[in-house]
């Protein structure tokens, strides 16, 4: 069934109200997860929370920064996907999961590699005909960055991509998040993101520490002094030009759907690419008015987006049923 363009009620029509209330007061059933401990091919591991009624169509849910299987929007994504009657994979990224992972690297927005992982995982389990990736924001980054480097060789059972609150060019992203009116959030994503620091400092006291860490304000701090020269970049703009999904979104083979909201306080700019959105075959872009970062609130048990992503996968199930 089609679901209309979102609607704010008027109580919610503020961006940082929508990014705030569902992480204070939004609290799903959980589901009754299944844990799945994989070994990545480097040695480390990744823990996978299964959702799974018995269907042949699977939708591996990727969560944002800092964030896990457990979180609100997570977990209300799980319960629409089976109430859809599919299989839910949400997988933790590494370190995510209550435990730090072994290896010196964690994640970052270009980790493509360990989502091949858990897709490669599931498709050997030979129950799917059917599957979606979905994330969001830097779940949603990393979902549409994969299709994209995939281009044509993306695996023929995947048939569609989601992505909830994308930011799409890190870039632009980051500088939006660096404005003071932001500065809730980073302080929030700076103090939890410490403690990954203090655990890979436990594991490798000699590859980093965290002297002065309270200095620091900003991603592009964080992301010269940590991401950057831990996973392979040059620097903070070097990861954010190389793992913005902005980059291969063109190369994009599937039905994709993209959906950001235009007061959403973590993006600006090419987080909106309408242009290319216009021509391209695959892509579909959403910008509703309101629903600022990973909101979408509607009244009722079921969030607006959760309700769209059912309803896109929906589509592209019948679209794929007359092939």
């Amino acid at each position: 069934m089609p679901v209309p363009e979102y609607r704010a009620p008027w109580y919610l029509r503020n961006g940082h109200l929508q990014s705030v209330l569902p992480t204070l007061f939004r609290r799903p059933p959980m589901p009754e997860y299944r844990r799945e401990r994989i070994t990545t091919p480097d040695d480390d591991f990744l823990d996978l929370d299964w959702s799974a009624p018995g269907s042949d169509t699977l939708v591996i849910i990727s969560h944002g920064l800092e964030g896990n299987s457990r979180r609100a929007y997570i977990l209300g994504m799980v319960g629409a996907v089976n109430d859809a009657g599919w299989d839910a994979l949400a997988w933790n990224y590494r370190g995510c999961s209550s435990e730090p992972n072994r290896q010196p690297i964690f994640y970052h927005n270009g980790a493509t590699y360990d989502l091949d992982t858990v897709l490669h995982h599931a498709q050997a389990t030979g129950r799917y005909h059917s599957i979606f990736l979905l994330g969001f924001s830097m779940g949603g980054n990393l979902s549409l960055m994969y299709a994209g480097q995939q281009g044509a060789d993306l695996q023929p059972r995947v048939r569609a991509v989601v992505g909830f609150s994308v930011p799409c060019d890190l870039t632009d992203s980051s500088r939006a998040l660096a404005s003071p009116l932001c500065g809730i959030y980073m302080r929030r994503f700076l103090k939890k993101l410490h403690g990954k620091v203090r655990a890979k400092m436990a594991q490798y006291p000699d590859l980093l520490d965290d002297a002065g860490y309270d200095e620091i304000r900003t991603f592009k701090q964080f992301d010269d002094r940590y991401t950057a020269p831990l996973h392979g970049f040059e620097s903070a703009e070097d990861y954010w030009r190389r793992c913005s999904c902005a980059r291969v979104l063109a190369d994009i083979r599937v039905p994709a759907l993209v959906v950001n909201a235009l007061d959403d306080p973590f993006l600006a700019g090419g987080c909106y690419p309408r242009d290319l959105a216009a021509g391209h075959p695959f892509l579909n872009l959403e910008t509703p008015a309101h629903g600022g970062h990973a909101g979408f609130m509607l009244a009722g048990s079921r969030f607006w987006s959760e309700r769209r992503a059912v309803a896109f996968i929906h589509s592209r199930l019948r679209e794929s049923s007359l092939v």
